[in-house]
């Protein structure tokens, strides 16, 4: 369903918060409708998904040694439209536990905020609509578990750029969002942690005036004292001790997700694609940017994205290669197994702390 027929506001307390129409709206405007297609290259896309999903997730287990019980992954082929109204649901969703406690029964919110702040949301949304291949969407309704989303104007629009062979692009993305259903599907807590962090994260969140000043003011102190204050450093600084711990243990546990997809992806595709060094040399192209897009990317941490991708593909590597699979597997068995951030760009921290190496 386009978000222009959702109800955006219906049963959300988070929609006094945030104007989600027209955060819809302008992710659309700013995601553009991407590379036109035919109508046959478009049910080819969807018919080759199909079909290479459920095999990448059998050569996945294979490797991995990771299962799921239920709904087999299966393709959602997407517009950009599309994919950003998803993941305003998803975020609508998130923000509800924040909403509740901060926004008093039968509050109201100046509507020309409730539309700025949409418009800010919708269009960092819409940025990233114009980037993303695939997703898996971690939270979404169980009846919808294994569910993956691929943005088709981005995958056509990228094997067209690059001369991408497609039936082995397709394949090799395929695995990468395989990878991210199975590590949640096989590991129970899994979810429940990553859902826990960002609820006591948002806990933290204080509205109050005064803990606001205070967070300044401590701010200040630390760029007195030395501290980088420029692009994502300066949200660092606003953050409470308590929000920085949590917000440490999240993107630990990204960087691992990350790298563990990008590392099954790239080994299992060895024998199952064509030119994979070059299909990575291109998307590593893909991801760059110059000038006044990269200071952008910067500002709202994308490039963050890609270095948790190489540093989590180093830790796995290197965890593998000395313990073999078995011994990495290890993470999944509790949330203390899980690197810290120190481990992730140190691995042998992680082995001697929880494989015995």
């Amino acid at each position: 369903m386009e978000a222009a027929k959702v109800d955006w506001s219906m049963g959300s307390r988070a929609a006094v918060l945030v104007d989600w129409g027209a955060a819809a709206d302008t992710g659309r405007r700013v995601g553009g409708p991407g590379p036109r297609s035919s109508a046959v290259d478009r049910a080819r896309l969807r018919e080759d998904l199909a079909e290479l999903v459920p095999g990448a997730e059998t050569l996945v287990t294979e490797f991995t040694g990771m299962s799921v019980d239920g709904f087999r992954s299966r393709p959602w082929v997407m517009s950009r439209g599309e994919w950003v109204s998803a993941n305003l649901r998803g975020l609508q969703r998130l923000l509800e536990p924040l909403a509740e406690r901060i926004v008093p029964d039968g509050a109201h919110r100046s509507d020309l905020r409730r539309k700025a702040l949409g418009a800010q949301i919708g269009g960092l949304l819409g940025y990233v609509s114009r980037k993303v291949l695939g997703q898996y969407d971690v939270f979404l309704p169980p009846d919808d578990e294994g569910l993956l989303y691929f943005v088709g104007p981005n995958v056509v629009e990228t094997e067209q750029r690059f001369s991408m062979p497609q039936r082995d692009f397709r394949l090799w993305i395929s695995l990468h969002e395989v990878t991210h259903r199975l590590q949640f599907g096989a590991t129970p807590w899994l979810r429940g942690h990553l859902a826990g962090l960002i609820d006591r994260y948002l806990a933290t969140v204080e509205v109050d005036s005064k803990a606001v000043r205070e967070q300044l003011r401590r701010a200040l102190e630390e760029v007195r004292s030395g501290a980088d204050w420029k692009g994502p450093s300066a949200l660092f600084l606003l953050m409470t001790p308590e929000q920085r711990e949590l917000f440490a243990s999240m993107q630990s546990l990204m960087s691992l997700l990350e790298g563990h997809a990008s590392y099954v992806m790239n080994t299992v595709a060895v024998g199952q694609v064509e030119d994979l060094d070059a299909m990575r040399r291109s998307l590593k192209e893909r991801r760059s940017a110059g000038g006044v897009e990269r200071a952008f990317q910067r500002a709202i941490g994308f490039d963050t994205k890609v270095r948790q991708y190489d540093a989590g593909e180093f830790c796995v590597r290197s965890c593998v290669d000395r313990v073999g699979m078995q011994g990495f597997n290890l993470v999944w068995d509790r949330p203390e197994s899980l690197p810290t951030t120190e481990e992730v760009v140190d691995p042998e921290r992680w082995l001697a702390r929880v494989a015995g190496g």
